[in-house]
């Protein structure tokens, strides 16, 4: 597995980036039984960043929390099935790895969003990641059902990491 992981501002955690986004990239991959190697691209921005890519990708121009931009489409979630005529589409032809897609966390969002929530800031940075996690394996929240389920996933994951609400 490779979480390549870019931090792009000034703003200093008081975690690892990098062991988090593995740790709970590889708990969200094992609960959804990936059968394959993957890359996932993860870039902290802040305010700024974040919301002129969301004004670009979803004309929606404000700030966010997390993006997520899956490489691949599912017919359903967590179901990896690929079309051997698309596999150079979606694997890197170096490392063999299936190219999951990239997440956008705002640095900004995530120490805003600890204090109101009333926990941690490494709670909330690996909640955005579960979160963005089950993006990238077909999950989605538009319907109540769905957002039900994407919460369920969510809270077990990072319970059974021990990354609790302080």
């Amino acid at each position: 597995m490779t979480f390549c992981v870019e931090n792009e501002t000034d703003c200093v955690f008081p975690f690892s980036l990098e062991d988090i986004v593995k740790l709970v990239g590889e708990a969200v991959l094992e609960e959804e039984n990936c059968p394959y190697e993957v890359q996932v691209n993860v870039v902290v921005t802040d305010h700024v960043g974040i919301r002129e890519l969301n004004r670009e990708f979803r004309g929606i121009d404000r700030e966010t929390d997390v993006l997520s931009f899956p490489n691949l489409e599912f017919s359903k979630e967590g179901v990896f099935d690929i079309d051997e005529n698309q596999e150079a589409d979606y694997f890197d032809p170096d490392t063999g790895e299936l190219l999951l897609g990239d997440i956008m966390i705002s640095a900004d969002k995530v120490m805003e969003q600890a204090q109101s929530y009333g926990h941690s800031i490494k709670r909330e940075f690996a909640f955005l990641v579960a979160h963005s996690m089950l993006h990238l394996c077909g999950y989605d929240h538009m319907e109540e059902a769905e957002g039900r389920v994407m919460e369920h996933k969510q809270e077990e994951i990072l319970s059974r990491l021990d990354i609790t609400r302080d």
